[in-house]
């Protein structure tokens, strides 16, 4: 194959280990296109595309990740990752792994380690690279590898989520949730809601947003309910998604622009978690983003018109 044939090839896979290193669609995307320019100005004979291509995209991405850790710190209000409607990447032998790997939850977690955990904890437990390719990827020994595994391993496991094994049964909740959320069915969001249930949105401070997570289902409950009806009526439309391979939905204004994501945490047969994001930086790659404040005060002014 040409070089080209061999990166194209292998382009899903780099795509989806930059992904879960950095958490960011965009600059997955450019670490991708910087993995494919170092290559094509190489001309050293490589042994293996493979090999090389993983190095690289590896070592990019701990570059880019040490320094967003820096803007992450300075971020306003809650941080999540940008979402990501499908995965590319694709391994039936480790696809546990993979879907689990890639939710929300999971890539929050991955923030609390050092980029070189991250990397290492990657590599390993979610794409299976053996040791030799795993110390070779981040310039570290096989012995300095496992150490740094161990230590992702243990903070993983202290937070790792457990989400409904059922797939179906988590899409089957999922449409129950959405169903009662457009009828403003308090009663029907409680019933479907963790006790303690957080609702946390993440608008950068460049979108309306909540002023604090909202905890507890009563209060998840009937903040949902009067929100999203009134959304409704200035034309705002959902569509049922998966976000990072969870339940969810892509929210868009009259226009069909998009105006936020909502991911959903279902575990143990309730939804613990609401995550949304509002942060327009971070919808770009989903199609043209909406005005989210014009949207906010068109529901103000049919709040005020309702009461």
């Amino acid at each position: 194959m040409t070089k080209v044939e061999e990166f194209e090839e292998l382009r899903p896979l780099l795509f989806s280990l930059a992904y879960r290193i950095l958490g960011s669609v965009g600059e997955a995307e450019d670490a991708v296109q910087e993995t494919w320019l170092r290559y094509d100005a190489s001309t050293a004979q490589v042994a293996s595309a493979k090999a090389f291509l993983t190095t690289a995209v590896t070592r990019i991405s701990i570059d880019v990740l040490r320094s967003a850790r820096v803007r992450r710190e300075e971020y306003v209000g809650p941080w999540f990752p940008e979402p990501l409607l499908s995965d590319p990447y694709q391994d039936p032998a480790r696809s546990a792994e993979l879907a689990d790997s890639v939710s929300m939850a999971a890539l929050l977690l991955l923030e609390r380690l050092s980029p070189l955990e991250r990397s290492v904890f990657v590599l390993r437990d979610v794409f299976g690279f053996g040791f030799d390719e795993v110390a070779a990827a981040v310039g570290r020994s096989e012995a300095a590898c496992r150490q740094l595994l161990v230590r992702a391993r243990r903070h993983m496991r202290d937070g790792r989520p457990r989400f409904e094994a059922d797939r179906q049964e988590r899409q089957e909740l999922a449409t129950r949730f959405f169903d009662a959320l457009k009828d403003g069915d308090v009663a029907g969001l409680r019933k479907l809601l963790a006790a303690d249930v957080r609702l946390v949105g993440d608008g950068g401070g460049k979108a309306p947003q909540l002023a604090k997570a909202v905890s507890g289902a009563e209060n998840a409950a009937r903040l949902l309910a009067a929100v999203f009806p009134l959304m409704a009526r200035v034309d705002v439309t959902f569509e049922p998604r998966e976000i990072n391979g969870q339940p969810g939905a892509l929210f868009r204004d009259r226009d069909g622009k998009v105006l936020h994501i909502m991911a959903l945490d279902v575990v143990d047969g309730q939804i613990r978690t609401i995550r949304a994001v509002i942060n327009p930086d971070k919808l770009g790659h989903l199609g043209p983003v909406a005005d989210a404040w014009a949207v906010d005060r068109e529901v103000k002014q049919a709040r005020r018109r309702a009461e």
